[in-house]
């Protein structure tokens, strides 16, 4: 379990991804709202409150009590040059005991994509799971025809393990997801990740 004293930040190249602040509210509804046409098609439903200033310290707040009670480590991922966000990840439904498993979820905003940032942010917290909260196997899902974010988890060591028939609700309509796991002792092929 993370402690909540203890300040959880993970640095890449070019990003730091750290948990979300109250101040980030201007950043992030603008990156939300300036990239919803690019993210509809790939997430749940938006609350009609989503873009409020509310409901992102609601987002903060549950962000703070699940990284202290270990169920989940929500992070924003932060541009290092200008300072801006470019995105978030997360992972959750952190399984201990004989799991040692999580899942791994991520946007990013439509004018950072396909610059590499999520490969970069995928792979560190990928490393942080395995070397620093000792899980074993992260797992993520996405859909079929999502062919950008397929083609990320590829490259960063994820492996094609199945599909999920009707497994989350997007865009309002039940939907069909391809799964993929990383493994931290992976024998069906080389990884970069952990």
């Amino acid at each position: 379990m993370l402690r909540a004293r203890r300040k959880l930040r993970i640095d890449t190249e070019r990003m730091i991804l750290r948990p979300p602040v109250h101040g980030d509210f201007r950043n992030w509804s603008w990156q939300r709202e300036s990239s919803a046409e690019f993210l509809t098609p790939w997430e749940p439903a938006w609350a009609a409150d989503h873009l409020t200033r509310k409901s992102f310290t609601n987002r903060v707040y549950w962000a703070q009590r699940s990284i202290t009670n270990g169920s989940a480590v929500p992070l924003f991922l932060i541009d290092r040059q200008s300072e801006g966000l470019v995105g978030a990840i997360t992972l959750d439904n952190i399984r201990r005991d004989p799991a040692q498993s999580a899942t791994l979820g991520y946007w990013v905003g439509q004018n950072h994509a396909r610059q590499g940032f999520m490969r970069e942010a995928i792979e560190a917290v990928v490393h942080y799971a395995f070397a620093h909260m000792d899980l074993s196997r992260i797992e993520a899902a996405c859909l079929p025809e999502n062919t950008p974010s397929r083609g990320v988890l590829e490259k960063s060591g994820f492996k094609y393990e199945g599909v999920a028939q009707s497994y989350l609700q997007i865009n309002g309509r039940w939907r069909t997801h391809v799964l993929y796991a990383c493994l931290r002792s992976d024998r069906r092929g080389r990884t970069t990740a952990g």
